[in-house]
């Protein structure tokens, strides 16, 4: 055996399969269902539009953690395939499309939009005109809405059946007949059996760490969230400490720092995600913006941040400096990114799986065809009858809603670059447990199609990438569960999250308009996503477009052989790479709000709690974020249901 087969086999070998496969699937499942419809959906919501950070991770903390204190007092446990089910419910839940009916309602009538020429070009099945809203009301249960939603139900179950169809065929060629390790794989496993309290004593630190940060999330929740959301209930007006999302300086500081977003979080779950965050990675993001404090004057005074005037305040700033500068030297930043990425993954993506444990290519396509019954394998055409199937839905869809788009690209997308790029990260993953993308190819091929409108920027077009999804098959596999148990969980779990979703933001919307003072994150950088979003559809519009405008070949080469220089000087003086990522992401990508306190949280973890508890500060931060995430959490369920309540008590006629 070489020196690679080797390494390979050490990797595959740090979580062995179990012998025995079981179905996780059960009246738990449907009751964690249930769970996460009427209760995780709806403050997950709420927080993204107060606060901008929803749930996340500490969604899956709160489900396993509960249902294993029921279990545990109804003296029963739970089995290794029941937490994993669990656990990937939670995530099926937390990863549905929360903005998206609330965010096309505001996109059609928002000022950035209209101004563009953008809106009035959305098509009915996006979202109603302006004047069709105003009609109709606050409402998602009325006749206009009906099209927009069952395109919504269509694309997400398609996407759902697409998950077993060349995600899974990938995961059989690299997992069973190249026998690719998936090192990240055992990872994931053992972190999502691990939610459970193990009766080892000398384990016991884990509920005691979530507990902690749960008690502090839910103290400063009530500070941060609760007080503003009751307050404004019970008074004639909103009581808030401290402002949310965040303080805006841009103005304050235009003397000193011209054409300068500046802006400052108070929310402490960054200063906990400082924690947890690459410490290299947060002191780049660091040195990004302390590199624009300096670069931005400069080229103000050069004349090219030229639609910046003072008085901007921080949407305002960000726009304008995107417009004269950022776009182009995004772009550049982000292909010297891939490049230097798809350099340092060459190597690995060149290298050959082991066609079988016995015997050549012949026996691995064999092993192909070969379904393990007690792992519960799908035959491997019906994957490719599953990708083929939803892709020709994808395809049959574009065309009916898009008029005067070549059909061809759609072919392209579907069985040309989807195929090879999801091969490509199927291998990564497998061999490196990392993957990589082409940036912009979406935004490309839209422009250079000739096509005019922005309905195809809404269309669901097959451009998907499926290698991600190897890994999470081969996590199934790990933890011991039958494939049909997760297949048996899509069938539950999806009709229930798009059911919630949509009552949810109807009632969401009922409250309050959305954007306003009732949901401020949307109030504040909501019309920064519509400017942005606005801008790149213009490309495609009739006459001179913005967006092309904004691009500058000169910015887009500055940076690109920037950031590619970056990355050499950085690997010449044996500095850590995340460096890189992190001043990329620091330099006027976004607003700096999370700057200054993921930097205290970092220096803090760093110099002071890693000192104090050693090496098991870096196990101990995880929790304590996901526990902390989790006692905002608790406490934006409860306001909502608090709004919920009194929304209904107010519409009663007596």
């Amino acid at each position: 055996m070489s020196k690679e087969d080797k390494e390979l086999a050490i990797y595959r070998d740090l979580m062995k399969v179990p012998d025995k496969f079981e179905d996780g699937f059960g009246g738990k499942t449907i009751v964690g269902a249930l769970f996460l419809g009427l209760f995780m959906m709806p403050g997950s919501l709420y927080l993204q539009l107060v606060v901008g950070e929803g749930m996340g991770p500490a969604a899956r903390w709160v489900t396993i953690i509960l249902f294993a204190e029921i279990a545990r007092r109804s003296l029963q446990e739970l089995r290794q395939q029941e937490i994993y089910i669990l656990y990937y419910m939670t995530g099926l839940s937390i990863a549905s499309p929360f903005f998206g009916l609330l965010w096309n309602q505001y996109l059609v009538q928002s000022d950035p939009a209209i101004a563009m020429g953008v809106a009035q070009e959305i098509p009915a099945w996006v979202a109603p005109s302006a004047k069709q809203m105003e009609e109709a009301g606050r409402t998602f249960f009325h006749p206009i809405w009906y099209a927009p939603i069952a395109l919504m139900v269509t694309t997400m179950v398609i996407h759902r059946i697409d998950h077993f169809g060349l995600g899974y065929f990938l995961y059989r060629l690299t997992s069973d007949v190249e026998e690719l390790p998936f090192p990240m794989a055992p990872v994931a496993a053992q972190g999502c059996i691990a939610l459970t309290e193990s009766k080892d004593p000398a384990d016991q630190w884990r509920w005691t760490c979530f507990t902690t940060g749960a008690m502090l999330g839910g103290g400063f929740g009530l500070i941060y969230v609760g007080l503003p959301a009751i307050s404004s209930i019970l008074l004639s007006q909103e009581i808030s400490l401290l402002p949310i999302p965040f303080k805006d300086f841009t103005t304050s500081t235009e003397n000193i720092f011209p054409a300068t977003a500046i802006n400052l979080s108070c929310d402490l779950t960054l200063v906990v995600l400082g924690m947890v965050l690459p410490f290299w990675a947060v002191i780049g993001g660091v040195v990004g913006f302390l590199i624009t404090l300096a670069l931005n004057p400069a080229l103000l005074n050069a004349g090219i941040l030229h639609t910046w005037r003072p008085g901007m305040g921080v949407v305002d700033t960000m726009f304008s400096n995107n417009i004269d500068f950022y776009l182009s030297f995004g772009i550049g930043v982000t292909l010297s990114i891939a490049a230097v990425s798809f350099g340092a993954m060459l190597k690995p993506l060149m290298r050959r799986g082991k066609p079988s444990a016995q015997g050549g290519f012949k026996a691995g396509f064999k092993k192909l065809l070969t379904n393990n019954t007690m792992r519960g394998d799908i035959s491997i055409w019906i994957s490719l009858c599953i990708y083929f199937g939803a892709t020709a839905s994808y395809i049959l869809i574009c065309i009916y809603l898009i008029e005067g788009f070549p059909w061809f690209f759609f072919l392209a997308y579907a069985f040309i670059y989807t195929p090879l790029i999801s091969y490509a990260n199927a291998k990564l993953e497998g061999l490196a447990g990392q993957t990589v993308s082409i940036p912009l190819i979406r935004e490309a091929s839209f422009i250079m199609s000739g096509y005019k409108g922005v309905a195809i920027w809404f269309a669901p077009i097959p451009l998907y990438e499926y290698g991600r999804v190897t890994m999470e098959f081969r996590v199934v596999e790990l933890t011991g569960t039958k494939l049909s148990s997760v297949i048996k969980t899509e069938l539950v779990v999806l009709p229930i999250v798009i059911t919630s979703f949509i009552v949810f933001s109807h009632f969401i919307w009922q409250m309050a308009p959305v954007p306003s003072d009732s949901f401020k994150f949307t109030k504040e950088l909501w019309p920064l996503y519509a400017k942005n979003m606005s801008l790149t559809y213009s490309s495609t519009l009739e006459g001179s477009s913005p967006f092309l405008e904004a691009l500058k070949g000169a910015y887009i080469a500055y940076g690109f052989f920037g950031g590619v220089g970056l990355f050499i000087l950085l690997t010449v003086l044996g500095l850590p790479t995340l460096l890189v990522y992190g001043v990329v992401r620091g330099l006027g990508q976004g607003t700096p709000h999370a700057v200054v306190p993921e930097l205290i949280g970092a220096l803090a973890g760093r110099y002071y709690f890693h000192k104090k508890f050693g090496d098991k500060w870096r196990k101990y931060t995880p929790v304590l974020l996901a526990g902390f995430s989790c006692g905002i959490g608790l406490i934006g369920m409860g306001a909502i249901g608090f709004k919920l309540l009194s929304s209904a008590i107010s519409a009663l006629p007596f």
